[in-house]
């Protein structure tokens, strides 16, 4: 992975719906860089290298399968390019603020290839829901059976 995102930020929308990008973030998603609908209602952020292989697997689904036509469509509608401003700022748009709840206050992480933009109360809720579980999670995901490890 050419540049990995990680770490937790902390910032507000403002009051014309723009939100300021980690300087880390930038410097691996670009001066435009995807955003969509993602899972557990955050939202996900890709650059555009990123992006590309994403589609291509994701083209690779087979169309006849309802789930897969499913996802492609709640994954690619919310999908736009977010162009950053000269404060480290994007707009998000109206659909994809609504779809996670973005009011005020946002925790933007990052997690791998992708950046994710949660609102902080269910950021919070997240953690806390899963801090109990993780050592039985990260147990059943990296067995020493399993190649994932």
């Amino acid at each position: 992975m050419e540049s990995m995102l990680m770490g937790e930020y902390h910032h507000s929308l403002d009051e014309k719906g723009r939100l300021i990008i980690p300087t880390k973030f930038r410097n691996s998603l670009k001066e435009e860089f995807i955003l969509t609908r993602g899972l557990d209602n955050c939202l996900f952020g890709y650059s555009k290298e990123v992006w590309e292989e994403l589609i291509t697997k994701l083209e690779k689904l087979p169309f006849t399968q309802k789930d897969a036509r499913s996802f492609i469509r709640f994954f690619l509608s919310g999908a736009t390019i977010c162009e950053v401003d000269k404060q480290g700022r994007i707009r998000i748009p109206t659909v994809l603020s609504n779809y996670a709840g973005l009011v005020r206050d946002c925790v933007i992480i990052g997690v791998g290839d992708r950046m994710e933009i949660w609102q902080k109360e269910k950021w919070e809720k997240f953690l806390s829901e899963n801090e109990e579980k993780l050592s039985e999670m990260a147990e059943g995901l990296f067995s020493p059976n399993s190649d994932s490890w």
